[in-house]
Formats: C-alpha cells, sequence, structure tokens
C-alpha cells in the first residue's frame, strides 16, 4: 500500500535549511529520508509566479529522478467570494501558481477558496465556483496541465465544508479532491474522534464523487488546536491533548484500498511524515500477518 500511497512536507523541512539546502536538493533530501511527496509553498505569492521557470524545471528534474511526487500550495491572499477587484487578482493569483507548476510538473494548486464575509454560504459558493469555472477555462486554453484544488478549511468564516469541496469538485473540470483532515476536525470542534467518524466522511465522498476520487485524494495532516471559531494553530503527532489521530485514518486508507498523497502540516514536517508512513506501514504488516 505504501508504494501507492505517498507521504511529505507542505514546505522545506526546517532541518534542511540549516544545512543550506537548495529548493533543488529538497527531492534528494526527501528521497534520503523515505519520503516521496513535497508540496512547494507558494503562499506569499503575488498575480506573477515568484520563483524562476529554470529553478522550477530544475525541482521537477529532481523530483522525477527521486520519485517524489510535487504539488504546490497557492497564495494565502485568495478570496474567490470578495470584491469585484479581490475575485479578478485571486483568480491571477491562482494562474500564478499553475503557470509555475507547470514548469515543476506539479499535478495539483491547492488553495483555499475564500471567505463568506457578508454573503449568504450559498451565494458565496456559487460566486466561488462562477470564479473557478473561469480559472479552468484559462488554464486549458494556456494549456497547463496541474489540477485545481479546492482544499477543505478550518474555519466557520472560510468557504470550504466537505460538502462545498465536494460541490466545487462535481461543478468543475478539473479539480483534485484535497482533504485537510486537521481543519475538519477543528471546523466542528474535534469531530474526528473515531475511525467511524473519518469512514464516514470517506462514505460521503465515494457516494457524491465516486471511489477513484476517494482512493486518489491529495491530503494535509496534522494534529489541531481549535477554538470557538475553528482552527488556531498545528501541532505535532506526539502532542496528545489534540487530535484527529492518524492512525484511524490510516485505517480508513487500507480499508477502503486508498492510495493519497499525505502531505504533514505539523511544526516538524518531515519527522511527522516519516510517522505517518511507519503507522500505515505497521497496520500493513499487522493485516497481512493476520491473513497467513
Amino acid at each position: 500500500m505504501t508504494e501507492f500511497t505517498r507521504f511529505g512536507p507542505a514546505g522545506v523541512p526546517p532541518m534542511f535549511r540549516l544545512i543550506g539546502a537548495t529548493t533543488s536538493d529538497v527531492p534528494r533530501l526527501l528521497h534520503e529520508e523515505g519520503l516521496d511527496a513535497f508540496e512547494y509553498q507558494a503562499s506569499r505569492w503575488g498575480t506573477k509566479p515568484q520563483i524562476k521557470q529554470v529553478d522550477a524545471q530544475r525541482l521537477g528534474e529532481e523530483a522525477k529522478k527521486n520519485d517524489v511526487k510535487l504539488s504546490m500550495h497557492g497564495s494565502y491572499f485568495i478570496n474567490l467570494a470578495g470584491k469585484k477587484e479581490v475575485v479578478e487578482a485571486s483568480k491571477e493569483r491562482i494562474l500564478a501558481a499553475a503557470t509555475a507548476a507547470d514548469w515543476m510538473n506539479a499535478y495539483v494548486v491547492v488553495f483555499h477558496t475564500g471567505f463568506y464575509g457578508r454573503f449568504e454560504k450559498d451565494y458565496a459558493l456559487k460566486t466561488c465556483i462562477s470564479a473557478l469555472k473561469e480559472v479552468s477555462s484559462k488554464m486549458k486554453s494556456f494549456g497547463l496541465k496541474a489540477k485545481l484544488g479546492p482544499e477543505t478549511m478550518g474555519r466557520k468564516s472560510q468557504v470550504g465544508t466537505i460538502d462545498e469541496i465536494i460541490t466545487i469538485n462535481k461543478e468543475i473540470d478539473n479539480t483534485q479532491l484535497v482533504v485537510d483532515w486537521g481543519h475538519l476536525h477543528a471546523l466542528h470542534h474535534g469531530a474526528l474522534k473515531t475511525v467511524d467518524d473519518i469512514r464516514q466522511i470517506a462514505l460521503k465522498i465515494e457516494r457524491e464523487l465516486g471511489i477513484q476520487a476517494l482512493r486518489n485524494m491529495h491530503c494535509h495532516f496534522s494534529k489541531i488546536e481549535f477554538g470557538s471559531s475553528g482552527e488556531k494553530r498545528h501541532h505535532t503527532l506526539d502532542e496528545a491533548a489534540y487530535g484527529p489521530d492518524f492512525s484511524m485514518l490510516a485505517k480508513v486508507i487500507l480499508e477502503f484500498e486508498m492510495h493519497p498523497v499525505v502531505i504533514c502540516e505539523s511544526p516538524i514536517l518531515d519527522v511527522d511524515a516519516l510517522k505517518m508512513k511507519e503507522i500505515l506501514e505497521l497496520l500493513i504488516a499487522e493485516k497481512q500477518g493476520a491473513g497467513s
């Protein structure tokens, strides 16, 4: 199963920076650790790519050489349900990320869709879908291959419930399902307490989008702290006071024969990504032992 389920960090791990690694060194260093995914962070970008094309292409080459699957996290400054000028700039930011993703052969651009603000939730969602249809059309006309990855969100003010993300994926062709399990846990005030809590979300996805969308999802995972409005901050896997527990997701991955890309967003990016991989591998070994 782990030959299909990939694990990696959201951004360059702190230790890599301490040894002076460049971005193009990251795939090799991850491969040496036993990881095989990397989410490049374009979270502070404006309306133009902020990486040189030659550097993006080199990162892509190194990723291919080291069997590391690339994704990209787009700008935090995106609100597709805002004022007209904000929406237009947001669309340009997504296109900038998609352009650079194409250079490095990242398969998806993950992003936060928007905020409800003064709008009713249904209207905000429709506004986001309309804007994303325009972005999708432009991406096709430009020949950009990366998929759009609107992410489930962790705050009540944000567009991004699991139902909203499913609706967006239904409405727009070139989308990739992106589920941030920590966000879902925080949004519903610690809702993911059991394996069945996660199983029910998996079943909903399977019913609405089909088994392949479920099996091929892109995930973010970390333990998370939350308050009355939802997400507050990410925590490490060893911090017992916070949830959710990754072993619950690992059991659902096995149950539904999933092979997602799992991106770790904890403060110790690669360390916890390896722990998640080890948890899944242990469950696989136990299952194989029980069946022999």
